[in-house]
């Protein structure tokens, strides 16, 4: 490391490593005065003190009919970055997940300046499919700072060094029971029955999942005829869910957090509130666990991308409690299996074992850890441990 203040380049490209970088961010200025950020990122990293080459929106792509007409600007992107490194010399590069924008940025980086420390903020997730994407870190990433607890072992394995530094789930901010009963009764639910329906933050979810989670909460409800549903919905999808939810056999409480202030907090509190949650399948299953809330997950993807991924698959399960906890309590319908008889059948067995998954939530968040130092300060130590080291 050199004279003056440490120099870290951090790179984000989508609004969870935003959150990622400024955890980290903030962890880093707990350790150490005097650090100069720079690189790509967000709002939150920005608050936090970066001072970012461009906006941060421009790499967040999924897909390959997004990615190719934004190819050429995202080639351009790569090459403007890895120039901006090189031309800066870090102390340290921190590559936050978007690992194909920042794996082609290493790349580069490398290649110029071999001696150049890079640090890499979320593991591929190489135990569910595709695992030569660890092979590809090899020689181009320094270190990789893992979410979850069995992923260390894996990318050793690839000779790539790495280190648990816990989830962010485990930081985040939880209702109160009393918060919870208070928003049932401002939203008028009482003691009646409350399903969180999460149908995903992207477009193509919830228009392939709307009519299947809507016939199936029409199947329970004729089951518990005083049940209510709540939808969080993201902001990006808040006319679409509207739109399609509109003729569903039980009209749904919608919170829009674009025109609501405290949309924000009243979905943390139907977290905290609900009885059992019928979600897209993601890492918002670590979120229903915070909060000790069962759930039932659901997914539908187009035929071919379903076979394709399913023979890829090295794992029988997609939902993180039921990997994490290394049980199978949390039920699941993928693909052909999405179908509203099969998620009524499983929502209705929640409603009446509502303790059923407890304990598997339980283990999930104390190994993911929760009780120790938040996730981004122990990121923060990690980092430094990379930039003290020798070579």
């Amino acid at each position: 490391m050199g004279y003056g203040p440490l120099r870290v380049f951090l790179i984000a490209g989508e609004p969870s490593g935003d959150r990622l970088g400024a955890a980290l961010m903030q962890g880093l200025k707990q350790l150490q005065d005097g650090i100069a950020f720079t690189g790509v990122g967000g709002p939150l990293m920005t608050a936090q003190g970066l001072e970012s080459q461009f906006d941060m929106t421009e790499l967040s792509v999924m897909g390959l009919a997004e990615i190719l007409p934004k190819y050429r600007a995202l080639k351009r992107r790569i090459a403007q970055t890895a120039r901006a490194i090189l031309d800066q010399s870090p102390d340290v590069v921190v590559t936050i997940d978007s690992p194909d924008f920042c794996v082609r940025v290493a790349k580069l980086v490398k290649a110029a300046r071999p001696s150049q420390k890079i640090v890499h903020y979320v593991a591929p997730s190489v135990w569910a499919w595709r695992p030569k994407r660890a092979d590809k870190m090899r020689g181009l990433v320094d270190h990789v700072l893992a979410l979850l607890p069995f992923e260390p072992p894996l990318m050793e394995q690839a000779g790539v060094p790495c280190t648990f530094v816990g989830h962010p789930v485990v930081a985040e901010n939880i209702a109160t029971d009393t918060q919870a009963t208070e928003f049932r009764a401002e939203m008028g639910i009482g003691d009646a029955p409350l399903i969180l329906c999460l149908p995903g933050s992207r477009r193509g979810e919830v228009s392939r999942l709307s009519w299947v989670f809507g016939a199936a909460l029409a199947l329970v409800v004729a089951e518990k005829p005083n049940a209510r549903v709540v939808i969080p919905c993201a902001a990006p999808v808040a006319d679409l869910v509207r739109d399609l939810t509109a003729d569903w056999p039980v009209p749904p409480i919608l919170l829009d957090p674009r025109n609501d202030p405290q949309a924000l907090a009243q979905k943390r509190s139907a977290f905290r509130a609900a009885d059992v949650a019928l979600a897209a399948s993601g890492t918002v299953s670590l979120e229903l666990a915070a909060n000790g809330t069962p759930m039932v997950i659901g997914y539908k993807m187009n035929w071919l991308t379903h076979k394709i991924i399913s023979a890829m698959a090295l794992i029988d399960t997609v939902t993180l409690v039921n990997l994490v906890s290394k049980t199978r309590v949390v039920p699941e319908f993928l693909g052909p299996a999405c179908k509203p008889h099969l998620i009524a059948a499983a929502i209705l067995i929640q409603l009446d074992h509502p303790d059923q998954q407890r304990p598997a939530m339980q283990v999930t968040m104390a190994l993911l850890g929760q009780g120790d130092d938040a996730p981004g300060l122990r990121a923060a130590r990690a980092v430094l441990k990379v930039v003290n080291a020798p070579g």
